[in-house]
């Protein structure tokens, strides 16, 4: 027998990865119409206050990717309408989301980050590009810093005409956070964080593309363009490394529920800690869903779990 409750799964909206939002909003209502007795897919716009209140939605699930939606605001927003929620809360959100401000946070207390220098996007392109080169060399990667799904990332690997490349980011508005290229296999770190529950790391998941790529939004998307290895085949010691950071990365940043750390490891398995996701992607390619499977949590039982504990921390707190 289902359980009756609405739950009410926000996607889309205005953001660079809407597409991507709506997808993994598909697959979370399939999976929550499992369990759940009313499922509905709102599409976040300038009626959904009205909306979720005339339909007296019990939990919103947010399943939104880049800001807004990620970055604080929709979590504010729902904080204000009295409505539960799956997933972080405002702080979180928004501390992640920047990327220079969620560094900061790290080096606080010595989780492994790259030296980075951050510009707005009215910054001087010329000068910019010197002190970078001065800083930190040719071969860097040119990273948006307050977007995800790697849109808008320039990696120059092999060195190249760093203000050109700034050119390309500034000129879509975003400022940016500019990182030396570390060379090395992208790995990830999933975090579940239920309500009166131990918080668990998953394995660590090897990213693999095919040769001379890297994990940009095609091959994050698409089919058969990457491959998840679980878990990594890298030894004990740097697994287990790599699972603390990401716990370490969560609770620094007041993380709830789920997040998701990305990582740089090289081949003498020294770890760089790139950035924390805190809505982690939803769809049939997404690294979250499969880092659970190994946990021997499948989909249905995850995003119920996530509900749950949305609804427990919300009983407790009133």
């Amino acid at each position: 027998m289902k359980i009756n409750r609405k739950i009410a799964v926000l996607a889309g909206g205005s953001s660079r990865e809407a597409e991507v939002s709506r997808s993994s909003a598909e697959q979370v209502a399939q999976a929550l119409a499992l369990s759940y007795s009313d499922i509905r897919v709102f599409e976040l716009d300038s009626r959904l206050a009205a909306s979720l209140l005339e339909w007296h939605a019990d939990v919103v699930f947010p399943v939104l990717h880049g800001p807004p939606g990620e970055d604080g605001t929709v979590q504010g927003f729902l904080e204000i309408l009295g409505i539960p929620y799956v997933g972080n809360g405002v702080r979180a959100s928004a501390a992640a989301m920047d990327k220079g401000i969620a560094k900061s946070l790290f080096r606080s207390v010595g989780l492994p980050v790259c030296e980075d220098l951050v510009y707005a996007c009215s910054s001087d392109v010329a000068q910019a590009a010197r002190e970078i080169k001065t800083r930190l060399g040719e071969r860097v990667v040119i990273k948006p810093l307050n977007q995800g799904s790697a849109i808008g990332v320039v990696p120059l690997m092999n060195g190249g005409d760093i203000a050109a490349a700034l050119a390309e980011v500034f000129d879509m508005q975003l400022d940016v956070i500019v990182e030396p290229f570390v060379m090395g296999r992208e790995m990830t770190v999933g975090v579940l964080d239920l309500e009166d529950k131990e918080c668990v790391a998953t394995p660590v998941i090897d990213i693999v593309t095919p040769e001379n790529s890297w994990y940009d939004y095609q091959h994050r998307y698409s089919a058969g363009l990457s491959q998840h290895i679980i878990p990594a085949e890298i030894p004990d010691e740097t697994s287990k490394n790599l699972q603390a950071i990401a716990i370490s990365a969560h609770r620094i940043l007041n993380c709830r529920d789920l997040s998701r750390a990305d990582f740089i490891v090289d081949d003498n398995n020294n770890i760089t800690l790139l950035e924390v996701n805190t809505l982690p992607g939803m769809t049939p390619t997404s690294l979250y869903p499969d880092g659970m499977r190994a946990l021997e949590i499948d989909f249905k039982h995850l995003v119920e779990m996530l509900v749950e504990s949305a609804l427990k921390r919300a009983s407790s707190s009133s």
